[in-house]
């Protein structure tokens, strides 16, 4: 008998109860193929109570070995970008991204990859509760969005949550630290120095909501 469309989906698993739970159920996920590939599953990283969450696209090399998301040096790159306004990392922010898995080669995770993985990110936004979230790159601001390209003409402008997991946040797409990394200037209008700009932003808007981490 030919299997119906329906058929084809992942099964829908219920939702973790907390965010131990969630690491637990991902280290044991197969709901698509980069879990054939992956050497360990990548939640997050810092602080599960911090009101500001950063959702990246997906493992590397670096981060598949260790683990953590942004570490290697695009990670870099964002750490020191978010300290230049005056936000740490590991106690001012929750790091993430749209799929836990590396994809071979660094490559883009797939819209069924992304899918496939939205059981995971969905509570990793429910139970962390922020009230900002930086969507680096356009992977993830499809992702999480359904918004694809445009990540130049969007990136920096506040979007309102819309529906009942996002509803009452705030969200900005960023150009991802990967491709300030081919772009090093810091001249003024350049790559680096408008997220430099969109960062400042994110600062003025935690103070805005008083959310300092806990």
């Amino acid at each position: 008998m030919d299997a119906s469309p329906s058929s084809l989906q992942p099964p829908v698993v219920p939702a973790p109860a907390d965010l131990q739970a969630l690491a637990e159920e991902c280290a044991a996920c197969q709901r698509c193929s980069l879990a054939a590939g992956r050497s360990r599953v990548v939640v997050s990283r810092g602080n599960p109570r911090a009101r500001l969450m950063v959702i990246g696209e997906g493992p590397g090399a670096q981060e598949d070995a260790s683990g953590q998301p942004f570490v290697g040096r695009a990670g870099q790159l964002l750490d020191q970008m978010l300290a230049s306004v005056a936000i740490d990392s590991n106690r001012d922010a929750y790091i993430c991204n749209v799929v836990k898995c590396r994809p071979p080669d660094n490559r883009k995770p797939t819209p069924a990859e992304m899918a496939a993985c939205r059981p995971w990110l969905d509570p990793q936004i429910r139970l962390v509760d922020p009230a900002v979230i930086l969507l680096a790159g356009a992977t993830a601001l499809e992702g999480v969005l359904g918004i694809r390209g445009g990540i130049t003409r969007l990136r920096g402008q506040w979007m309102a949550g819309e529906g009942e997991l996002l509803q009452g946040r705030w969200l900005m797409p960023i150009l991802h630290p990967s491709y300030l990394l081919r772009n090093p200037s810091r001249e003024q209008g350049s790559p680096k120095w408008h997220t430099w700009q969109d960062l400042k932003a994110v600062r003025e808007r935690l103070a805005a909501v008083g959310a300092s981490a806990s």
